[in-house]
C-alpha cells in the first residue's frame, strides 16, 4: 500500500514535469512566432462594406504565400470618405493610427485608392516615416500629379477604361446619337467628373455628350425616366446627390438603372447585376492581389521587391439578361467579352455528363443489339435443335417399329387370317343353298370384328410412327399406358413376358403430346423387355404403376433384371451411352429430352428385389371447369 502510494506521487510530479516542460516549449515558440510575424496596415479610403473594398481585401489575402497566414498579420482601416472629411478629421484620423500602432507599427502600408494615398503621403512622416508604402486601385493620373514620388512608395497605376466603355456603349447601340453622363457632388464624385470629361469627350465623335451632375435623386431618376431610344448613360455611380444625401455608388446604380429609359455603361465591375449593361472594366481582386505579391515579396526580404507587375487589362464584361432586355445584337459584342448571368445551354452546363450518358446509351443500346442478336441466333439454334430432336425421336419410333416388326406381323396376321376363314366359310354356305341366315350373319360380324381390330393394330402403329410437330393436349396417363400395352402385348407374348399395370384409380391427367409420351413408356418397356430376356420364369415379368398427386403424377416402370453399376447410373441418360453391347444409347437420352420438354423428371434408381425401378414424374393437369 505505501509502495503504490510512492509510485503514485512521483507518477503525478512527473506528468506536472512534462506539463511545465510542455507550456515553457511552447511560450518559446510564441516568442520565435512573435519575432517573425509581419504587421500589414491596409488603408482604405471608404466604407468597409464598399463591394470594391471588398473584392480588394479577397484578393489581397488570396496573394498571401500559403502556410504565411500566422505570421503576417493585416490591420485594416476606413477613412470613410466622402461621408468624413476637412483638414481637421484627417489630423484626426492621423492622430489616431498614430497612437493605435505607436506599439507595435506596421512593417509596411498597403492604401487603397486615390483619396487614401494623399493621406499617407501628407501625414506619413507624422505617422509611419520610414515604412514602405504599397499602393492599389490608384489612378494613373494621381501618380502624375504626384512630382517627387519617394522610392519606397510602389505599386501599380490603373487607368479605368472610360473612352473604352463609351465606345462599347455606342458600338452596341449603332444609333445612338446621345450619351448622358451622372455623377454626384461628394470629393470624389467631383474627381471622377474630372476624369470623364476629358476621356469621354476624346471618343465621342458626333455623339451629343449630356452631363447630369449634383441633382438630386428624384430629379435625376425623372430626367433619366425621359431618355428617348437614341441616348446611353455612362455612370461612376455617386457617394452624394444634390440633396446631400449619401450613397454608396453601388447602391445609386441600382436607382440609376432602374430608373434609366436607356441603357446604363460602367467601367466598375463591381455594379455587374444592378441592372447595368456592362463596360470595359478592372478587377479589384486583381487590385488587391498585385499589392498583396508586392508586399509578400517585401516581407520576404526580396531585393527585387520593387519590381512591379504588369498593368491590369481591361477586360469588356455584360450581363446577358440586360443584352436581352435591350434587344442587343450578340453579334455586336467583342470576342473577348465575358458574358455573366447568363443561363448556360444544356451542352454548356452538363457537357461532359451528357457525354457519359450518350456513351452508356450507344454502348447500352449496342450491348441490347448484340443480345437481340444473340436471343435470335440462341432462338434458331433452339428450333434446329428442337426439330433435331423431333426427327431424332421419329427415327427412334421407327427403330422401335423395327423392332417390333415380328410381333406387329403376328398381331395382324391374325385377324386377318381369321377375316379370311369366316370369308371362306361364308362361300361354302352360300353355295349350299338353304336358308342359313343367322350363321351368315355371325360370320359377316366376326369379319368385322376381325378386321377392326386388325385396323386398330394399324392405327396405332401409324400413330406411333406418324411424324408431326409437338403438340399439347389434355392426356390421360392410363389411357396412354393402356394403349401402350395393347401395342406391346404380341411383343410381350412373343418373349414369353407379363406385363402388370396398376393403373391410378382417378384419371391421371397430364398436358402433352401423346405420341411423344407413348414413345417415352414405349422405350421404358422394351428396355425391360431386353433386361429380362434372360431372367428365371418367376421374374419375367413387368410392373407398371401409375400414382396420383396434388402437382405431380408419377408413373413407376419396375423389372427384375440384372440392372446396371452404380458407376452408370449417373451416365444412364447421357447421349449414346449403353449397357448393352448392340444400343446406340439414344433411347434413354431422347426419352429425358421428351420428359424434360414436358416439364418434367425422369430418374432411375435400383430395384430393391434386383433389377431396375424407372420413375417418370409429370405436371399434374386440371382442367378449367366448363360454366353451366
Amino acid at each position: 500500500m505505501i509502495r503504490s502510494s510512492i509510485s503514485l506521487g512521483i507518477a503525478a510530479r512527473m506528468r506536472r514535469s512534462r506539463r511545465l516542460i510542455a507550456a515553457l516549449a511552447l511560450v518559446l515558440v510564441n516568442v520565435a512566432g512573435a519575432d517573425e510575424t509581419k504587421q500589414l496596415l491596409v488603408l482604405y479610403s471608404n466604407n468597409r462594406l464598399l463591394p470594391a473594398n471588398i473584392s480588394v481585401d479577397a484578393g489581397l489575402r488570396a496573394a498571401m504565400p500559403s502556410g504565411r497566414e500566422q505570421s503576417i498579420q493585416i490591420f485594416s482601416e476606413f477613412l470613410d470618405e466622402p461621408q468624413f472629411g476637412g483638414d481637421r478629421y484627417e489630423l484626426a484620423v492621423s492622430t489616431y493610427l498614430r497612437e493605435k500602432y505607436s506599439a507595435r507599427p506596421p512593417d509596411a502600408v498597403l492604401v487603397v485608392g486615390d483619396t487614401t494615398l494623399a493621406f499617407m503621403l501628407r501625414f506619413r512622416d507624422r505617422l509611419f516615416p520610414s515604412v514602405p508604402v504599397v499602393y492599389a486601385a490608384v489612378t494613373q493620373s494621381m501618380i502624375q500629379s504626384i512630382p517627387n514620388l519617394p522610392p519606397d512608395v510602389v505599386g501599380v497605376p490603373i487607368t479605368y477604361d472610360i473612352t473604352g466603355t463609351a465606345r462599347l456603349a455606342l458600338q452596341l447601340h449603332p444609333h445612338a446619337t446621345h450619351l448622358v453622363i451622372v455623377a454626384g457632388v461628394s470629393n470624389t464624385d467631383a474627381f471622377s467628373t474630372l476624369l470623364l470629361r476629358p476621356e469621354v469627350t476624346s471618343g465621342l465623335g458626333n455623339v451629343k455628350a449630356e452631363y447630369l451632375v449634383g441633382l438630386a435623386l428624384p430629379a435625376l431618376q425623372q430626367r433619366l425616366r425621359e431618355l428617348t431610344s437614341d441616348s446611353v448613360v455612362l455612370t461612376f455611380g455617386f457617394f452624394r446627390d444634390g440633396d446631400g444625401r449619401s450613397y454608396f455608388p453601388h447602391d445609386a446604380a441600382v436607382l440609376i438603372a432602374a430608373a434609366s429609359a436607356a441603357p446604363v455603361y460602367t467601367p466598375f465591375e463591381t455594379f455587374m447585376g444592378t441592372g447595368i449593361v456592362g463596360g470595359r472594366m478592372l478587377s479589384f481582386e486583381q487590385m488587391g492581389r498585385q499589392g498583396g505579391q508586392i508586399v509578400a515579396r517585401l516581407f520576404d526580404a526580396d531585393p527585387d521587391w520593387r519590381r512591379m507587375p504588369p498593368a491590369l487589362p481591361s477586360v469588356t464584361q455584360v450581363d446577358w439578361r440586360q443584352i436581352q432586355r435591350w434587344r442587343i445584337d450578340p453579334k455586336l459584342l467583342p470576342q473577348d467579352t465575358i458574358i455573366a448571368f447568363r443561363t448556360p445551354t444544356f451542352w454548356q452546363a452538363y457537357r461532359n455528363v451528357a457525354i457519359i450518358v450518350g456513351v452508356i446509351i450507344v454502348l447500352q443500346s449496342a450491348l441490347v443489339a448484340s443480345l437481340l442478336l444473340e436471343r435470335r441466333r440462341r432462338r434458331t439454334a433452339e428450333i434446329a435443335v428442337q426439330q433435331q430432336h423431333v426427327a431424332l425421336a421419329h427415327a427412334s419410333r421407327l427403330a422401335v417399329a423395327g423392332e417390333l416388326t415380328a410381333a406387329i406381323a403376328h398381331e395382324i396376321n391374325q385377324p386377318l387370317g381369321a377375316v379370311q376363314t369366316n370369308a371362306d366359310t361364308a362361300e361354302v354356305i352360300l353355295q349350299g343353298g338353304g336358308d342359313r341366315r343367322e350363321d351368315l350373319l355371325r360370320l359377316v360380324g366376326r369379319i368385322r370384328n376381325d378386321n377392326l381390330r386388325a385396323s386398330e393394330v394399324i392405327r396405332r402403329l401409324r400413330t406411333l410412327l406418324a411424324k408431326h410437330e409437338p403438340r399439347r393436349q389434355s392426356l390421360d396417363l392410363n389411357v396412354i399406358l393402356s394403349d401402350v400395352e395393347a401395342l406391346l402385348r404380341p411383343e410381350l407374348q412373343r418373349r414369353q413376358l407379363s406385363l402388370v399395370l396398376r393403373l391410378a384409380a382417378n384419371p391421371a391427367r397430364i398436358l402433352g403430346d401423346d405420341t411423344q409420351i407413348q414413345q417415352v413408356l414405349i422405350n421404358l418397356l422394351l428396355n425391360a423387355m431386353e433386361a429380362l430376356a434372360d431372367a428365371e420364369p418367376a421374374r419375367r415379368s413387368i410392373l407398371v404403376q401409375v400414382e396420383c398427386g396434388a402437382e405431380n403424377h408419377s408413373v413407376f416402370v419396375k423389372d427384375q433384371g440384372p440392372g446396371f453399376a452404380d458407376s452408370d447410373l449417373s451416365r444412364l441418360f447421357d447421349s449414346f451411352f449403353s449397357t448393352k453391347q448392340t444400343g446406340m444409347g439414344l433411347g434413354l437420352s431422347i426419352a429425358r429430352t421428351i420428359v424434360e420438354a414436358h416439364a418434367g423428371t425422369i430418374a432411375a434408381e435400383h430395384n430393391p428385389v434386383g433389377g431396375a425401378i424407372f420413375h417418370v414424374r409429370l405436371p399434374a393437369y386440371n382442367e378449367p371447369e366448363t360454366p353451366a
